[in-house]
Order: structure tokens, then sequence, then C-alpha cells
């Protein structure tokens, strides 16, 4: 991953305003997903600049129920070359209880 720290505490502030940046940053892949989700445009390309497309493909591989909003589930896996038709988009993730 090729994220600074000063970029993901900044996305941190904004998009994951219930922890500090301090602990935000120690799960890079949450942030990400965040805005991946409901970032701003400006912020977006930001992060597809800094992070790269691998990286975000892999961000979204192992995502966590309730990370994403089906709307972007469908736009990154189109985005980012993991699906080519509409049917193609996987389900969400799902929360398991044992």
């Amino acid at each position: 991953m090729s994220i600074n720290v000063e970029l993901l505490s900044e996305f941190a502030r904004k998009y994951i305003w219930w922890k500090t940046p301090e602990e935000a940053v120690r799960q890079p892949d949450r942030i990400v997903s965040q805005v991946m989700n409901i970032g701003d445009f400006e912020d977006v390309q930001l992060l597809v600049r800094e992070a790269g497309l691998p990286y975000m493909r892999d961000v979204l591989s192992r995502a966590e129920a309730g990370q994403f909003e089906a709307n972007s589930w469908a736009y990154w896996h189109y985005r980012l070359g993991l699906s080519e038709e509409p049917g193609d988009v996987p389900p969400l993730p799902e929360r398991r209880v044992a």
C-alpha cells in the first residue's frame, strides 16, 4: 500500500468520525473502504492515485458486511474490472451468526 499516514489521517477525520484519526489509521483498509463507499469525487480520485487500483481491488475483495452500500459495491466492481456484466456483481458480504 502506498498511502501515506498523513492522507490516511485526513481521510479518517472526514470519514471515520466515530474514532480518533490515531485509532483509525491502525485499520487503513477500513478507511479506504469508507472513502470508496461514501467519499466525495475529489477524495475518491485522490485515493485512486495514492492507493492504486490493485490495492483497492484487494480492499474490495476483503470487505466485511456493512462496509459498502449496494450502489457503491456495484460501482467499484465495474470500476475495478471485477465485473463486466450487471449480473456479474457478487452479493454484498453478509453477517454470519454462529
